[in-house]
């Protein structure tokens, strides 16, 4: 049986190709070793499932964050412990998650854009200049970071298993 008041939520945000996925992967890893079975929501693979035909306008993406927000307070109230994996560009997509879920961390991964955009690891950067993408967040569409994130990544400051070990400290704290 799972300890319900135990879950937690826990959103990586930044902007795309920052090394949220990479965070996250290092995170539910060091979580897994202490025994506990952390949920990755991620968000372009729920987005094939929930806006299979995604725009990414802004309507979109707030009908999207809604449903990724719903998915995951389900999970934190039936015990199940929530990695957020997503950029959620407008800040207040995540504050409407951090005001439904209790025990809820927002994670900023500080990575300048022209970092993210030398990664580009998906081609999300290259199509949006390319004009094949008209909103990429960071581009077209502007990015709002936390305005008091509980814990702040910088690019070149951490790995991804510091990062993570310090989102595990912030969550013993709790």
């Amino acid at each position: 049986m799972r300890d319900k008041k135990s879950a937690f939520a826990i959103w990586i945000t930044g902007f795309p190709a920052s090394g949220k996925s990479t965070i996250a992967r290092a995170l539910k890893t060091l979580l897994a070793e202490r025994g506990i079975d952390a949920a990755v929501l991620e968000s372009d693979e729920l987005r094939k499932v929930l806006t299979p035909e995604p725009r990414y306008d802004d309507d979109e993406r707030a009908l999207f964050y809604g449903q990724l927000t719903f998915v995951g307070s389900l999970l934190v109230q039936h015990g199940v412990p929530v990695i957020f994996d997503a950029t959620a560009s407008r800040r207040e997509w995540r504050d409407a998650a951090r005001k439904a879920i209790p025990n809820f961390i927002e994670v900023y991964v500080n990575t300048p854009l022209e970092i993210c955009m030398a990664r580009d690891p998906k081609g999300i950067y290259h199509r949006g200049k390319e004009g094949a993408a008209d909103s990429v967040p960071g581009l077209q569409s502007s990015y709002e970071p936390p305005a008091n994130p509980e814990i702040e990544v910088q690019w070149d400051g951490e790995g991804p298993e510091d990062a993570a070990r310090r989102i595990l400290e912030k969550l013993n704290l709790r």
